[in-house]
């Protein structure tokens, strides 16, 4: 044991004297280039103001709303005097289940398109690029048109959650197809011809090589459809409609996000809004810790 120390006590020393040199160094480097220096002042600032900022805005919400999660606040009816929550949670429930069911395949197929079948400088690709590009940029308020022109009125699916699911299958599709894309570019090349050496054919290769590999980038993109999801009021106004009950797919309901906005529209229930975006950040929380457990799961196997 003594003579494991003894040779343990040399290798510290050397790696505090190889950090301090490094730190020396870096300090030497910022003195002769003094606008490395600002530039790193000045993203080391960024990272700190952006973490603050997320810090302040999570306990603030903690702080003004946990005060008044009440059983009353998750009763199974809703009423005009304890305002539940729960039809609308279980709304979002079902609200992100079917527009997930529908977007993610969607998008994931036309991503292994574009990475995997389509030739290099295929103008449909090129279109089909733009077009995302395009309906990423378009505030949510001009789907909702769009979604009660269409699905509500035209298709008299009426105000349902089959018409706001619709609407934001649309909205989130571009976000999941161009995460989905870039994920599938990152894997290497080498994984794809070392499957073919071994005799796989292309579809195989897809779905037992590049799409595993991809997982986590791909789940990322489902990540932040969710959050748009589940944060989403104004194109869920004009096509789910504000009903606070738990409805068939035919029927009006409204979400989490909607139901906090119409409480704080009216302005009789300000507590129970707040007690309600807490109960949306741990909703997110929940879903984004287990979709990375999902991920490191599937990448280990």
């Amino acid at each position: 044991m003594q003579t494991n120390a003894a040779v343990a006590e040399p290798m510290v020393e050397k790696m505090k004297k190889r950090n301090e040199t490094s730190a020396a160094d870096r300090i030497r480097s910022y003195l002769r280039h003094p606008g490395s220096g600002v530039l790193a002042l000045l993203t080391i600032g960024a990272a700190v103001v952006t973490f603050a900022v997320l810090i302040f805005l999570v306990a603030y919400i903690l702080v003004k709303g946990i005060p008044y999660l009440t059983p009353s606040l998750f009763s199974l009816e809703y009423t005009s005097e304890n305002v539940s929550l729960m039809p609308s949670l279980i709304n979002t429930f079902i609200m992100t289940a079917l527009s997930l069911v529908i977007a993610a395949p969607l998008g994931i197929f036309a991503a292994i398109y574009l990475v995997e079948y389509a030739k290099k400088g295929n103008k449909l690709v090129q279109v089909i690029r733009i077009t995302a590009e395009t309906l990423s940029g378009i505030p949510s308020i001009v789907y909702g048109l769009f979604g009660m022109l269409f699905f509500v009125t035209a298709l008299h699916w009426g105000m349902s959650l089959l018409a706001g699911a619709c609407t934001l299958v649309i909205m989130v599709l571009p976000l999941i197809m161009r995460t989905a894309e870039e994920a599938l570019k990152a894997v290497p090349d080498s994984y794809r011809e070392a499957s073919f050496g071994l005799g796989a054919g292309k579809l195989r290769t897809i779905f037992t090589i590049v799409l595993p590999s991809a997982v986590p980038g791909i789940l990322a993109g489902i990540i932040l459809a969710i959050g748009r999801i589940i944060g989403e009021t104004a194109a869920l106004l004009y096509t789910s409609g504000t009903v606070a009950q738990v409805p068939n797919l035919m029927g009006s309901g409204r979400t989490l996000a909607l139901h906090m906005y119409v409480l704080s529209s009216e302005g009789l229930h300000m507590n129970q809004a707040s007690a309600t975006a807490v109960v949306i950040l741990l909703f997110v929380l929940i879903i984004n810790g287990l979709s990375g457990m999902v991920a490191k799961r599937i990448a280990k196997g």
